[in-house]
């Protein structure tokens, strides 16, 4: 049986330092329950500068020891980063595992930007465009790890931007394998800590919000598949495996199942499905849309009338909504080579079947 990888926490956010700790990745990535990634090359004249890890620890802080910590709220999760800087510019590349929701359109840091996709390989994408500081930016999901770049100062041309994602290797080679043998609930840390404070954030092209006073339980194997089989859903969607399933109870008692289906190299491509019996838990069929660029389009699929949504036809994302007989459900998927329009309308037929 493959090992399974276990990161190092903290037992109490007052053992958390003052600000995040000097660190080579190799050493970081111990602490971190996602990959980290570190480059093999850098844009010409630049530096590479002693990459900075964020511990996690459970929720809470101690007096002003704010530097490095998430602003949104009192949670401790991991994450790495590191600066490469040249005369008169600078860049950030933070690392860390997106976990608190289905990360919008797989470049979440890009939203409300018309970003634009760039394959890296045989089957990552990164995507170009602007963040929410209104910097120069890209994001990409390797393997699991959402990996966020933004320019600080000057200027890095989309040449430099792309060819230092391709540049980057797994900082432990041997931390790769377990994390990807390692189930997504193992991994996250909403999952894992019940007191974390939930996080109210967009997921996809079509509006849905879960209620921030919420509660889940997370379960893998056949308790899984017995979760999505209440809901009359198959083991295996788009050629990925069903890995965790939750359910998700508000505090008005509505409820709903979300199901992961992973599979890929290292489990890099995601399908996310969200459903529920209708009108018991917090989806909305018809949704509205959100306040994103892309493209929309009302079909039927398998008779059923489907709100689809997407960014680019050939790498995604994609977001589906729709009822069938009693069950409301959303389908979205992460951002890849191979996981285009074609394959998603397959595997959103199979979760009708």
């Amino acid at each position: 049986m493959a090992r399974m990888w276990k990161h190092r926490t903290l037992t109490d956010a007052a053992d958390l330092p003052p600000s995040p700790l000097p660190m080579p990745g190799e050493q970081a990535q111990q602490w971190c329950n996602f990959v980290v990634w570190m480059p093999t090359d850098i844009p010409a004249g630049c530096i590479l500068h002693m990459g900075t890890l964020r511990q996690e620890a459970p929720p809470g802080r101690v007096g002003d020891h704010t530097a490095g910590r998430t602003p949104w709220s009192a949670n401790n999760p991991a994450a790495y980063r590191f600066e490469i800087t040249g005369p008169h510019r600078r860049l950030r590349v933070k690392q860390f595992l997106y976990d608190w929701a289905f990360p919008a359109l797989d470049h979440p840091s890009l939203w409300e930007s018309a970003a634009q996709a760039a394959a890296l390989d045989d089957e990552h994408v990164v995507w170009l465009g602007i963040d929410y500081q209104k910097n120069k930016a890209a994001s990409a999901r390797l393997d699991r790890t959402t990996v966020e770049l933004s320019v600080l100062e000057g200027e890095f041309s989309e040449q430099e931007i792309i060819a230092l994602y391709r540049a980057m290797r797994p900082a432990l080679p041997e931390a790769r394998s377990e994390l990807a043998h390692t189930p997504f609930s193992a991994l996250s840390y909403w999952a894992r800590r019940p007191e974390a404070t939930n996080v109210d954030v967009p997921i996809g092209m079509w509006t849905f919000r879960r209620r921030r006073s919420h509660t889940s339980q997370w379960h893998t194997n056949v308790e899984a598949q017995e979760l999505v089989n209440t809901l009359g859903f198959p083991s295996t969607i788009g050629g990925l495996n069903l890995e965790c399933a939750a359910q998700f109870t508000d505090d008005e008692g509505r409820i709903e199942i979300e199901a992961l289906y992973f599979g890929g190299s290292h489990q890099h491509h995601e399908l996310r499905l969200i459903a529920q019996n209708r009108g018991e838990g917090s989806l909305h069929v018809p949704a509205a849309p959100e306040d994103q660029p892309g493209q929309r389009e009302l079909l039927h699929v398998r008779s059923s009338a489907v709100q689809l949504a997407w960014v680019d036809e050939h790498f995604g994302p994609f977001h589906a909504v729709y009822a069938r007989g009693t069950v409301q459900a959303t389908l979205l998927s992460s951002t890849g080579v191979g996981l285009d329009r074609t394959w998603f309308l397959e595997a959103l037929r199979e979760t009708m079947t």
